[in-house]
């Protein structure tokens, strides 16, 4: 792995921390412009794979030999809905009191592509919240803003802390990256 430079065309934050933590010489690079727009009859949970290749797709430059790039997209089913970034507090609120005492799926597609070949996964975790009272929400909204986040929560914020009863699947999922199979993946490719 060592003789390979890794490329993770993402503006996110924790995807770029996440990936640090592999200990792989990787720099970031964003995407040209992106549509993100899917068939509304794809199933729901192809979804986050079909866009994580239209992110690899749209990366702005040909890639050079040695190079591998890695795209990803996050994405929250709850009760049959995607709940993607919030667009305002009203909509941050109403996901939140959505996922308030419910299981819910974190599901990101991931692709990896070098000149020569692509490889993409879906890695799918289970997220258990408590009921949460509406001062919780509110309270969480407003001081965190996490209108950058799908579902409008980070697991590894306050809401996360004092609201998850449990995750099945990869934790690291959850905050935007599933570090744990991406790196068997980027192993094997």
């Amino acid at each position: 792995m060592k003789t390979k430079k890794y490329i993770l065309a993402s503006a996110s934050p924790r995807r770029k921390e996440l990936i640090a933590g592999l200990d792989i010489d990787c720099k970031i690079e964003l995407c040209g412009e992106c549509d993100e727009s899917y068939d509304p009859r794809m199933p729901l949970e192809g979804i986050p794979e079909y866009i994580s290749n239209k992110k690899s797709d749209a990366f702005a430059r040909n890639l050079e030999p040695g190079e591998i790039l890695i795209t990803a997209d996050t994405m929250v089913l709850c009760a049959g809905q995607i709940l993607g970034k919030p667009h305002d507090r009203s909509d941050a609120i109403r996901m939140l009191g959505l996922l308030s005492g419910k299981d819910h799926k974190v599901l990101t597609g991931v692709t990896i592509r070098s000149d020569e070949k692509r490889k993409s996964f879906t890695a799918e975790t289970t997220v258990s919240f408590k009921e949460l009272d509406i001062n919780e929400i509110i309270y969480f909204v407003d001081k965190y803003k996490p209108y950058d986040k799908a579902g409008a929560y980070a697991v590894q914020e306050w809401i996360g802390y004092i609201g998850i009863t449990g995750i099945k699947g990869s934790f690291y999922n959850v905050m935007g990256l599933p570090v744990q199979r991406l790196y068997e993946e980027l192993k094997d490719f």
